[in-house]
């Protein structure tokens, strides 16, 4: 008997945050485990610096509906997304954001909150565009949404290929985030 695997994210900020690199690498990972993916992107109008989401669903089983409402996890990359999504992670669910960029007064107590600060650790490695790494890292620990190993080796495949040069920089952007969510779990 098989068990049976069903989660979901959130992934939100602004346009050019990588938001959606995010929300794809977890896709391709769940892709590359054997399961069942959607992954329905969101923009704002305008793009770069506007608003984009993207909802990520993997199940052991076929999927009925991409649109998630409720998920187990979302990152938050800037103010205005943690507005709009906080009340979108499922009560028990993790709550990752960029300390950097949003400030969480009053958070809720019925979720795991990571506070992750994605654009310090990303221009401590080199480039800010790594951020997104350094989140998903975090997601990764805090959540097991995806194995480890299968997701850095989509990050090799996908990221490694297109821009072999930022690989090392992914991969350690990928191992800090994984490293600040589990001092924060303890």
């Amino acid at each position: 008997m098989t068990v049976k695997y069903d989660r979901s994210l959130i992934a939100a900020g602004f346009g050019g945050q990588g938001v959606m690199v995010l929300g794809q690498l977890v896709a391709y990972t769940g892709i590359a485990q054997g399961l069942h993916v959607t992954w329905i992107p969101s923009y704002g109008p305008e793009m770069r610096g506007g608003t984009a989401n993207c909802g990520v669903v993997l199940s052991s089983e076929e999927i009925a509906s991409p649109v998630v409402a409720e998920a187990d996890a979302v990152v938050i990359m800037n103010q205005p997304s943690l507005t709009k999504f906080v009340k979108s992670v499922r009560e028990g669910g993790v709550l990752i954001y960029n300390s950097d960029l949003v400030t969480y007064e009053n958070p809720r107590t019925d979720i795991k909150i990571i506070a992750v600060p994605a654009n310090s650790v990303a221009a401590e490695l080199g480039s800010d565009k790594v951020a997104n790494i350094v989140a998903l890292g975090a997601l990764v620990e805090a959540t097991g949404i995806v194995e480890e190993e299968t997701c850095i080796e989509t990050i090799k495949d996908k990221l490694g290929k297109r821009k072999p040069q930022f690989l090392p920089m992914n991969l350690e952007a990928f191992a800090k985030g994984k490293e600040i969510a589990r001092k924060i779990l303890g």
